[in-house]
């Protein structure tokens, strides 16, 4: 007689600041409608058949939770984005509201430290906690991730920055080293971390891969790679790849090669949802426009002359639009253009990369990999811990890392 094994599945802990936000609310549905076999993986990179082999978490194991400042849950919020942008089957809402509803009360009242007016004005919940300090921050994010790994028994936990976009932060001494931001963390003020690096800080710190979706800080100060290497916790990040500027990098790599000379490239983008009723403030846009702008001159050798706007126009909601128009230079100096229009939901396009993600981020906690996850270039448009920005060569380096075991 033969003794059958059976392997118990992993618990995996996604907990995602912004849980209320239309990424947050479309990942969660994702997740379980995959579960119950309602929908094909469609826009996940780690679905594709060359990846096959790898041992990543299936979406039955998932658990969900995060933070939020604002009213709501995953179900309020996936059926408040269907309402407005019509984006989902009714049908898989209706069968997964119930998986929705379970992890909506995982979700906490955020954690604020210095916030700014642009996000605060969204804030709705009387119960959002306000920190004196960063250390007071980090250790009300920390009990809340401690405490939701305890009670869901869970073997990981990632946690995924989806908030709104902050401002630019600069980099003083005090981030420049672990060993100079641990004092500074202790004082009210002048801030020594913006909200998305406290969240990081926090989980980086307890020992829970960070993945930063947004332009905001996050994991990217040196005092925090400082943190994740001696913690041997691996973060990757930052700011999304989905729409313009993934073109862009599959794009502006053809000029180069094809040794057509760019002579200018503009970038109109449009969207209405709250990001960007959030970038409609300009030191939040700053950020956003920085990471959007900054790959063309990597890509083509010269930078040419650019223009990259970004307009919250509240009727379009989830469905962002961007026109792009390229004035290029061929043979004899004949002057030629290309434009293109890319229209996406932003939470469709999304939502698939965050699962790839945290699979991708829990895998390498299991290979016992820390710090900077560069080989995830690929997903990001200012990519730390990668200088390529050819989304061909960036590909490379994700199937190069997955083939090495």
């Amino acid at each position: 007689m033969t003794d059958t094994v059976v392997m118990a599945q992993r618990r995996v802990g996604l907990w995602i600041i912004g849980a209320c936000g239309g990424v947050a609310s479309t990942t969660a549905l994702g997740l379980a409608a995959l579960a119950r076999g309602l929908t094909p993986p469609t826009g996940m990179v780690t679905a594709l058949p060359q990846f096959a082999g790898h041992d990543f978490d299936e979406p039955a194991g998932f658990v969900l939770g995060g933070h939020d400042i604002r009213k709501g849950n995953f179900l309020t919020a996936a059926r408040e984005l269907h309402d407005r942008s019509n984006v989902f089957d009714e049908r898989t809402l209706t069968a997964c509201a119930g998986d929705l509803e379970t992890w909506s009360a995982n979700i906490r009242p955020g954690v604020v430290y210095k916030p700014n007016a642009a996000i605060t004005a969204l804030a709705d919940r009387t119960d959002v906690r306000q920190a004196r300090t960063p250390r007071e921050a980090v250790d009300a994010i920390q009990a809340d991730l401690k405490a939701f790994k305890t009670a869901h028994k869970l073997d990981h936990l990632v946690v995924v920055n989806a908030a709104s976009t902050e401002p630019p932060f600069e980099v003083g001494d005090d981030q420049q080293s672990l060993e100079r931001l641990l004092p500074a963390l202790e004082r009210p003020a002048p801030a020594a971390l913006p909200t998305s690096s406290v969240y990081a800080f926090a989980a980086l710190d307890a020992g829970f891969p960070y993945v930063n979706m947004t332009p905001s800080r996050g994991a990217t100060l040196p005092a925090l790679e400082d943190l994740a290497r001696k913690r041997g916790v691996p973060h990757a990040g930052q700011d999304l790849k989905t729409g313009e500027t993934l073109v862009k990098s599959v794009l502006a790599p053809l000029f180069a090669r094809r040794n057509l000379r760019v002579l200018s490239w503009v970038g109109h983008n449009i969207l209405g949802n709250r990001d960007g009723q959030v970038l409609n403030d300009p030191d939040n846009k700053a950020s956003k426009v920085k990471s959007k702008d900054a790959l063309l001159a990597e890509l083509l050798g010269y930078k040419p002359q650019t223009l990259v706007s970004i307009e919250f126009i509240e009727s379009l909601d989830d469905w962002k639009t961007a026109w792009d128009h390229i004035h290029f230079e061929g043979f004899l100096g004949a002057k030629m253009m290309l434009q293109f229009t890319w229209q996406g939901c932003d939470s469709l396009l999304a939502a698939p990369l965050v699962i790839d993600l945290v699979r991708l981020a829990a895998l390498a906690q299991r290979r016992g990999e820390s710090g900077v996850m560069s080989h995830l270039a690929s997903f990001f448009k200012s990519p730390v811990g990668a200088t390529e920005h050819d989304f061909g060569k960036q590909f490379l380096m994700l199937e190069e890392y997955l083939a090495k075991r």
